[in-house]
């Protein structure tokens, strides 16, 4: 019997998302529950599983569904488990997988956030075809999915491709969530803006649009906002982080060879005011043998149904 669908689940620090997605990668049933409220892992499962059945029984109960995809901070592809994810509620290692599996009763494949928007972009979006690309997320913080003959490069624990934690700036660098110095994700994630804002802010003297704003509430969005008004120093972080992407770009390369680099999330949004500091300085900064060869693209998956769509690209081939 054909089994049409595959679930894909993705769970974030404040709300886990899931929906049912059919081989066309179009989303034809969701729901979501609040992560926070579940501090007992036992209940938060009930109460996902109870979400999920309901919307597989409106497709027709679980004889049509293939398997379950999910995507989630410190995911373990090898495991099945999250691993000490400091935003969740749940401390430790927690083997997911099988306890959804056992629950629904279908195969359930587990990764991290990141490698299941590079699975999904292979699968429905921008890297349809393409065998090596490497998948950038720019939110909250930087992740990344690197794949590599058509495979998605997990380590030899599946914690491989923490290119947010690369260091970019070894003197006197920024303090990083993750506890060093120096970190990408310090200088590039919206929060990595909006510290790049507040230092030019302090020691800069030119007028600003952002300086209208208080300066700790002033958000990425707030530098985007006033850069496309013509303000003069939001156009200069723009610069500012574009250089430092493209510069850990033009590594990144090295190491892989990609045929693409993938831009997702909310700083991707800026469309060319981020993407042209970025390409002029990878491009700048690459090996010859490299040069005006990557491509440079945005993500093709609609940013609000692209983590399930992610998460459910592992539903196909889980067992």
């Amino acid at each position: 019997m054909v089994k049409p669908y595959v679930v894909g689940i993705d769970i974030g620090g404040t709300n886990t998302v899931m929906g049912i997605v059919d081989a066309r990668g179009s989303i034809i049933g969701s729901d979501s529950i609040k992560t926070q409220k579940y501090l007992i892992i036992e209940e938060y499962v009930d109460e996902l599983c109870k979400h999920l059945t309901a919307l597989i029984n409106e497709v027709g109960g679980v004889d049509k569904i293939k398997g379950i995809g999910v995507g989630a901070p410190n995911g373990n592809f090898f495991n099945g488990t999250i691993e000490f994810a400091p935003n969740l509620p749940w401390k430790g290692v927690i083997h997911l997988a099988k306890m959804i599996s056992e629950r629904i009763g279908v195969p359930v494949s587990l990764t991290n956030d990141a490698n299941a928007a590079a699975i999904g972009e292979m699968t429905y979006g921008a890297a349809r075809g393409m065998k090596d690309f490497i998948m950038i997320t720019l939110g909250t913080g930087v992740g990344s999915g690197i794949v590599a003959n058509g495979q998605l490069i997990y380590g030899h624990d599946s914690f491989a491709g923490e290119l947010g934690h690369v260091i970019v700036r070894r003197s006197n660098g920024r303090l990083c969530g993750c506890g060093r110095t120096g970190c990408l994700e310090a200088y590039t994630s919206a929060t990595g803006v909006a510290r790049t804002a507040r230092e030019f802010l302090e020691i800069r003297k030119e007028d600003s649009e952002l300086r209208r704003i208080p300066i700790q509430e002033i958000t990425s969005k707030d530098v985007f906002d006033a850069a496309v008004k013509g303000d003069k120093l939001a156009s200069e972080i723009f610069e500012f982080t574009g250089n430092i992407l493209g510069e850990a770009f033009a590594d990144f390369v090295a190491f892989s060879r990609p045929e693409a680099i993938i831009l997702f999330g909310g700083l991707a949004r800026s469309g060319d005011m981020i993407m042209k500091p970025i390409r002029e300085s990878m491009e700048r900064n690459l090996l010859a043998i490299y040069k005006n060869k990557i491509k440079l693209l945005f993500s093709e998956l609609k940013e609000s149904d692209a983590a399930v769509l992610g998460a459910s690209a592992l539903g196909w081939e889980a067992k």
